[in-house]
């Protein structure tokens, strides 16, 4: 790169977030307090939650002698201005919830990275690097006769390995060795993680693009109503889509996802991982449901830009948009005119102010008054009907779901395996209840689950044969014995948060 195209680059660097909080004279003491409060154990809190925490760190630094004489509530407004935190209200939430952007997560591993260097050069590193290149060089090759050759290569080399073994002649890496690798490979995880926040700012970086291009007057605009009309999800079609949509399948892979909980269980239950510190080993176990939880927020996200896109655009609001930034744009052209002709100098300027008429409930001309509409004849008793114990037991079973069947069942599966969907529950234990035992299992999902549908079930009369992504079949006999099917988001049950089930 030429010298000015990395100083214009650098530049615009200079006045983000990122530069400015390593460059802030508080810089060390936010970036502390930040790893402390979100980023090593919770990476969201409620604004209450992280409004006391802030204030329990400033008043431990206050005992130090140190000069911190304003409100966490300030200094939290004056980190969400200068870009150091972000704030949402997820729906259903009670209140806002604060989170690190993707600048200060950067600038936090930046620091800590500093702070607790890689060794000069570790064989753990060079053999992930040799590994890589290999098989990048392999499966890049077109040559069939090299193909067979390095698969018969590889295959000697592993019939080599098992006649060692069989004569005792096995190798095992050392403690120190081993170690180097767990680190290798939390430090992998820990960037991994880092990617899924980089995914959902370029989501919504998606988002305000095609918003933007909607209201332009210029541009793709026809192109783009066409798709969104057409139902393309121009979110997930992107190449930041397409690139997670692949990393979820390969996540969601049966096979995959086995072999990976085997090989955790494994290490854990290895005598040199018990020396490992107690981030790496937490790191380490919850793997699986980080990167399942990880992905769930990319989805919902991806799910919410895509519904909202669709909803502004089906609506016609983006109409309404539209006018209003031809409005405006009118108006700065006016503002221009009349700045040429309305000198500062002049003795005075009228200007027409809008304003709206406020006026009280008790103008109304006529109020409710709910005396006048009540029945004037009396209620009388109903006459009692007579209770059967079959007609009541199967009332209720028509009326309530048994969710302690639900739970048994869900139990059983992942007893003999590690995360299973609803349809897979349903495959090993029909729907006794019908669509309420599907109701019911959607209900527990939600609970204890972890969700990646695009849509709402949806009733259909066949089974799908090219089913949407991330949704899938299920199929119920109703109380009139006709056999349905529906499409439903996906939702995955795993081993670690059965305990969820039971809230």
């Amino acid at each position: 790169m030429k010298p000015d195209r990395a100083i214009a680059a650098y530049r615009k660097m200079r006045t983000g977030p990122l530069w400015r909080l390593l460059a802030a004279d508080k810089g060390p003491v936010v970036i502390g307090l930040l790893q402390s409060l979100l980023f090593d154990s919770d990476r969201t809190l409620p604004a209450s939650v992280f409004y006391e925490r802030l204030g329990h760190e400033l008043d431990n630094l206050r005992d130090q002698n140190q000069d911190f004489p304003l409100t966490s509530r300030v200094y939290a407004s004056n980190w969400l201005a200068e870009g150091y935190i972000e704030r949402s209200f997820p729906v259903g939430a009670p209140e806002e919830q604060f989170e690190l952007p993707t600048s200060t997560i950067d600038a936090i591993r930046f620091v800590s990275g500093m702070a607790q260097p890689h060794s000069a050069a570790t064989e753990s590193r060079l053999s992930l690097v040799i590994d890589a290149l290999v098989r990048l060089a392999e499966e890049t090759d077109t040559d069939t006769t090299r193909r067979i050759e390095a698969l018969e290569t590889e295959k000697a080399r592993i019939d080599k390995q098992i006649r060692l073994i069989q004569r005792g002649q096995m190798r095992v890496l050392s403690n120190e060795l081993a170690t180097e690798r767990v680190n290798e490979i939390i430090s992998l995880v820990e960037g991994l993680t880092g990617d899924f926040r980089r995914v959902r700012d370029r989501f919504a970086e998606l988002n305000r693009d095609i918003r933007e291009k909607l209201l332009d007057s210029e541009g793709r605009r026809g192109e783009i109503l066409s798709a969104l009309f057409e139902g393309v999800d121009l979110i997930l079609d992107s190449p930041a889509g397409r690139s997670f949509d692949a990393f979820w399948r390969l996540l969601t892979d049966q096979e995959q996802s086995a072999a990976l909980d085997q090989a955790i269980e494994g290490v854990v239950g290895r005598e040199f991982f018990q020396g490992t510190d107690q981030k790496s080993r937490r790191t380490l176990l919850r793997l699986t449901r980080t990167l399942l939880d990880e992905s769930a927020v990319v989805q919902e996200s991806s799910r919410t830009f895509s519904t909202n896109l669709r909803q502004f655009v089906q609506s016609r609001q983006y109409l309404e948009h539209r006018r209003i930034t031809a409005l405006l744009k009118e108006t700065n052209r006016v503002a221009l005119d009349v700045k040429e002709k309305v000198k500062l100098t002049d003795d005075f300027t009228t200007l027409t102010l809008t304003s709206s008429l406020i006026r009280s409930h008790s103008q109304c001309k006529t109020l409710f008054q709910p005396d006048l509409h009540t029945p004037g004849e009396s209620m009388d008793d109903g006459n009692p009907l007579l209770c059967d114990l079959e007609n009541l037991k199967r009332m209720i079973n028509q009326s309530e779901i048994n969710f302690g069947e639900l739970r048994e069942n869900i139990r059983s599966v992942l007893h003999e395996q590690v995360q299973a969907s609803i349809g897979q529950i349903l495959e090993k234990h029909p729907a006794t209840q019908g669509l309420g035992s599907i109701v019911g299992l959607l209900v527990l999902a939600r609970r204890g689950g972890t969700a990646f549908g695009l849509k709402s079930p949806t009733k259909i009369d066949k089974p799908a044969v090219d089913l949407p992504k991330f949704e899938e079949p299920v199929g119920w006999v109703g109380e009139d014995g006709v056999q349905r099917t529906a499409r439903i988001p996906i939702y995955y049950f795993v081993r670690e948060r059965l305990q969820h089930l039971d809230k």
